[in-house]
């Protein structure tokens, strides 16, 4: 077996026949190269060729599995699809407030945020959901939104707009696991204004070029859009528009040509 391991794994370092004397102690540190050497490959003859390993199913994180799907967006139904001129400055100026965030980020990211904000932890799916859209929409129900000149907008309910001093303050990491979160909301709940603004807003803040996890999330969104798309019955509806442009700065900022609206 072990000449069969040396013509699998060649040596690495020329080892030569050690002569260990009857007193050798494999628990007192080698003394030479040549111990250390001889030690490594009885160690290694020791060890069992497989090993099985014992794992806690209790410890696993849930929700491992993920499913990707790489079909194309829903096509858009007829009279719904943008123009590639329209898609075209939507790219152009998309491009610009990305220029501008990144180049006045330190700035923003030093503006000080009112006590009421207290932004999550980048792992609560939950408390972003509820920080970015409101409690309004999380629980979904009907609450009158204070608007007392005294006690301002009750932001808590409503949810907190992506403003700069927010989003500066996220990392690449917050940004693509909050995208992660509120593209998993667009696929169980309808699309509010609130949500296109934050998806808008994240996308800006996302880096090139991506990383694989942001590649899929996108992709995911610009499919999600098209699904919800597809279901409005109103082509002039607001909500199209905003589904549309999502659908165009997947498709052709982030060149996911194949996502992309064919121009009307």
């Amino acid at each position: 077996m072990e000449s069969a391991a040396e013509e699998l794994m060649p040596r690495l370092l020329p080892v030569q026949d050690c002569d260990l004397s009857e007193d050798f102690d494999p628990t007192v540190p080698p003394r030479t190269p040549q111990e250390y050497l001889k030690r490594v490959q009885i160690e290694a003859a020791k060890c069992p060729d497989v090993v099985v390993a014992q794992i806690d199913p209790k410890k696993l994180k849930k929700k491992q599995t993920a499913n990707i799907s790489l079909s194309g967006c829903q096509p858009a139904p007829e009279g719904y699809s943008p123009t590639l001129k329209w898609q075209q400055q939507q790219v152009a100026h998309f491009s610009a407030i990305r220029q501008s965030v990144n180049k006045h980020r330190n700035h923003w990211k030093s503006q000080h945020l009112d006590s009421n904000v207290a932004i999550p932890r980048v792992e609560d799916e939950e408390g972003w959901k509820r920080f970015c859209l409101g409690e309004k929409s999380y629980l979904d129900t009907a609450v009158e939104v204070s608007r007392d000149e005294d006690q301002g907008i009750d932001y808590v309910q409503i949810g907190f707009p992506p403003l700069l001093s927010i989003v500066s303050r996220m990392n690449q990491a917050t940004v693509t696991s909050v995208l992660e979160y509120l593209t998993n909301w667009l696929a169980e709940k309808e699309f509010t204004p609130e949500l296109g603004r934050w998806l808008y807003a994240l996308l800006a803040c996302l880096e090139k070029p991506l990383l694989p996890e942001a590649h899929s999330l996108i992709r995911q969104l610009a499919r999600r859009c098209s699904e919800v798309r597809v279901l409005e019955e109103n082509k002039n509806d607001e909500k199209v528009s905003a589904l549309n442009l999502l659908i165009c700065l997947v498709g052709r900022y982030f060149d996911q040509h194949d996502l992309a609206d064919e121009a009307s």
